[in-house]
């Protein structure tokens, strides 16, 4: 363990590396691909893409990735969301399925074993889409100020899921996208202009509680937990008002956090732990939601 530390330290010992992936690598697709962005002095500066995406105005590109999406977002008449987290990585049931297929021809222990917690993981893409038709449901004959929209991180997985099930009852649907090093895009239940990508962790989990109503945090990784602790911190130290938060998968949940250790540091108050509660099926959730607006 010393000697995979010193090695990870090995890595990143220069003190003058900027730890910030810069903007600027948003466009150099650009340039791969034989069009690249030259600068111009007599360019309009906001028609200039190298100025706006100097270092020093970064501050700039904070501003117009909270107004756009807001700005789009009101257009639409989207102004309630049930937001839902959770992992990129459980497959549908049907792809869970072809893998396993797949995994048994091969004959390979490990990808077999592979597959077989895909198949697991995918009852939790199944109760999302559910779940996300629950919303659109309650919403389909509701006027449009009252109407709550299924809002993910727009990409695959959970995500993807809840998006499905409420795009399958023909509601719109928000995708709150982030541009990562390795390629990735909207999945395609998302409503496309209501699609949008981010450059910045915190302009797009801001943008997740602008408008959240209910938060649902399937299981997950490190973005999920970044995500919920992000809702339950806000709501806790009166940032945000209340909002119904449950924790879907009771189970996963209670082995992965043990809230009773804060509590018995002291580190917690015995309230704080009614900020969130637990539930193991899609109407659970759903019923939960609505008691807590009398819906």
């Amino acid at each position: 363990m010393i000697s995979l530390t010193i090695a990870s330290m090995e890595q990143t010992q220069d003190i003058t590396e900027r730890r910030l992936a810069d903007a600027w690598a948003e466009l150099q697709s650009h340039s791969d691909q034989g069009k690249p962005l030259h600068p111009d002095a007599y360019r309009l500066a906001f028609a200039d893409p190298e100025f706006l995406l100097r270092r020093e105005t970064r501050g700039i590109r904070f501003q117009l990735e909270l107004l756009k999406p807001d700005l789009d977002q009101s257009d639409a008449g989207i102004e309630n969301t049930i937001v839902v987290f959770g992992s990129a990585r459980f497959p549908a049931p049907e792809d869970a399925d072809k893998a396993l297929a797949v995994a048994q021809a091969s004959g390979d222990a490990q990808a077999i074993a592979d597959a077989h917690r895909g198949v697991r993981n995918a009852v939790y893409y199944d109760q999302a889409r559910l779940f996300g038709q629950l919303v659109a449901q309650y919403s389909a004959d509701k006027p449009a100020a009252d109407r709550l929209y299924v809002a993910t991180g727009g990409g695959p997985g959970i995500m993807e899921a809840a998006n499905r099930g409420a795009h399958e009852l023909g509601a719109a649907t928000v995708g709150l996208n982030i541009a990562l090093p390795h390629e990735q895009s909207a999945n395609p239940y998302v409503t496309p202009s209501l699609s949008f990508k981010f450059h910045y962790f915190a302009l797009r989990k801001m943008h997740f509680m602008m408008r959240a109503k209910a938060l649902a945090a399937f299981p997950g990784g490190f973005g999920t937990l970044d995500e919920l602790f992000e809702v339950i911190t806000l709501v806790q130290t009166g940032k945000a008002k209340p909002v119904p938060i449950v924790l879907f998968g009771s189970d996963y949940w209670k082995r992965l956090l043990n809230f009773d250790v804060l509590l018995e540091a002291g580190a917690i108050s015995p309230k704080d732990l009614d900020l969130f509660a637990y539930v193991d099926t899609p109407q659970d959730a759903w019923n939960y939601i609505a008691a807590f607006y009398k819906l």
